[in-house]
This record gives structure tokens, sequence and C-alpha cells, in this order.
């Protein structure tokens, strides 16, 4: 049986490095990865690819001859940035995308699996479904760009699904933490800031919390991501599916803290900076579909996760 190429984009990224030393060890893909200013990933049994994916002649040649595309290439940051400098994350990702999406129908990819996010989301007090998305109602703010660029490029997803043979899954996954997360307080998501700030914080000193910490998130360790990924490519029926990915309930940033400073066992106290960019949004994902058509559910607690981090 021919073993079926499959191309990561973005392999050297926190969430592509993490799916492709998962897929290397499978024996029915040959696996490909992209890099662009980062150093290439170690391992032999995969082929490393140098691309600018926002170049058209880079993207033709790394996806030609491929049967599969896992897209885990973006221009992506923290708080800070989505608030400071939104546009990051419009330019190069809308460009990024369009140029993948069309040398996969033009080289007739079999599988493209997407990973979008939750951005669109209104703030929820009940867990949301893929379907509680409603376009004529206004973003978060902070959220505009970003947010209707992941709009832009699901329905791209579609559009291709439509006038080809190429299935596409959609990914809007929680906030993944894990191995090869970010730990700068610059641009990294709130685990891993936070873990810095409780491991770096000096011994009975305190730790700054941005905001009032009483934001919500849902929270995915990135093993389960990847999991989710295997199961798509392997039962996946329809021409296009998104699909929620998470953790399924939510934990305040405040309660985030407390329990990453209980599982450190250093004695720390809190304290709240209000001049800090925050993002003072609640949300958690109902994952029902993903669990009834994939047979997926989130396997590590986040107690688990939190001890794997420290």
């Amino acid at each position: 049986m021919r073993k079926r190429k499959v191309l990561i984009c973005g392999a050297t990224g926190f969430i592509g490095r993490n799916i492709a030393e998962t897929f290397i060890k499978r024996d029915d893909f040959d696996v490909y990865g992209t890099y662009f200013d980062s150093k290439m990933l170690p391992y032999p049994k995969i082929t490393m690819l140098h691309a600018d994916l926002t170049c058209k002649e880079d993207v033709t040649r790394v996806i030609k001859g491929m049967d599969m595309i896992i897209q885990a290439a973006a221009t992506t940051s923290g708080a800070k940035e989505i608030l400071t400098k939104p546009y990051y994350h419009v330019t190069d990702n809308a460009v990024m995308n369009s140029l993948i999406f069309r040398a996969a129908h033009e080289n007739m990819v079999s599988h493209v699996i997407f990973f979008s996010c939750t951005v669109m989301y209104q703030s929820s007090d009940i867990p949301v479904k893929e379907t509680d998305f409603d376009p004529n109602k206004e973003m978060y703010p902070s959220y505009f760009g970003v947010g209707w660029t992941k709009v832009y490029i699901e329905k791209m997803c579609e559009f291709y699904s439509r006038i080809g043979n190429t299935k596409y899954t959609v990914i809007r996954h929680s906030n993944i933490y894990g191995p090869y997360d970010k730990y700068d307080l610059e641009k990294s998501h709130v685990l891993g800031a936070t873990v810095t700030k409780v491991m770096t914080a000096k011994k009975n000193k305190k730790v700054a919390v941005w905001g009032n910490g009483e934001e919500e998130r849902d929270l995915l360790y990135v093993s389960d991501l990847v999991n989710f990924v295997r199961l798509a490519i392997d039962k996946q029926k329809t021409n296009i599916a998104i699909f929620n990915v998470g953790y399924g309930s939510s934990i305040s940033v405040n309660e985030l803290v407390k329990k990453i400073i209980a599982h450190s066992g250093r004695k720390i106290t809190i304290e709240y900076d209000a001049f800090k960019p925050t993002i003072k949004t609640r949300l958690c994902l109902d994952i029902t579909k993903a669990r009834n058509t994939l047979g997926w559910y989130p396997q590590v607690s986040l107690d688990e996760g939190i001890q794997k981090k420290l």
C-alpha cells in the first residue's frame, strides 16, 4: 500500500510540531513539513521544506504531489498584540490560506485540515455550538479583524469543497497549551504566560494578573487536539465540516492562577494590574458534534495538563 504524503504547514510552530512528532510515528504517512524563519525539526522521518507561505511560487512547490495538508501555519500573538497591532492577524493569514487552498485545489489534494479558532464567537455564559455564531451580531471589538479573517478563510474552505474533490476539516479550537508553547509574556497565551509569571516570581512575591481576572477561557491540552486531527482524517465523511474542539468547560483567569500556584507549591500572592491589556470575554465550547461525529473527547484534565507544564 502506498504511503500518503502529508504536508504539515508550520511544522516548527507550537501546534505543527506536536502534530509532526505524532505523525512521524505512523507507518501510513510520508511526512513533510514547512519552515521559514526558524530551524528545521531535527527528526530524520520528516522531510523539511523551506517556504514562504505568502509566496505563490513557494506554496505551489511544496504542495505539488501531496495527498493531504495540515495547515498549522499562521501569524499569531498574545493579547497585547491583538489589542495594539490587530492587523498582524489579518493580511498574512488571508494571503497564506488563499494560496494554500488554491494550490490544494489545483493539485487535487484529497484532504485539508485548517486550524481556525473561536474568536468569531460572541461572549457567552453557556457553552457555544458551531451553529451559534451569528454574523449579524457584533464581535468583541478587539477581535473584529482576526475574527472576520477567520470567517473568510472558513468560507474559502467551503468554496473549494464545493467546486472540487478536496475534503476540508475546519477546527474551531479553544486555547491550546502544552509542549513547545510560548512562554514569552509579550506573545504567549494565557496559560503559558501565567506559568511563566508563577515560576519566575521571586519567593514570597506577587504575581500580577492583567485586568481583574474575571474573564474565562476554555483550555485544551495539545495532545487532545492532535488526537482530534487523527480522528478527522480517519472518520470524516462529508466534504466540509466545522468542529468545535475544546475542553468543554471554562475557567476564570483568577482560578487558573490559583490552580497553577497550588500545583507549583510556591507561596505567592496575586495582585491585579488594571493598566495591562486584557480581553474581557467568557467562552467555553460545546463539543457535542465532535463527540457524536468522530468519537472524540478530551482526555487530559486541566490539573494533569498544568502538572505537565510545570
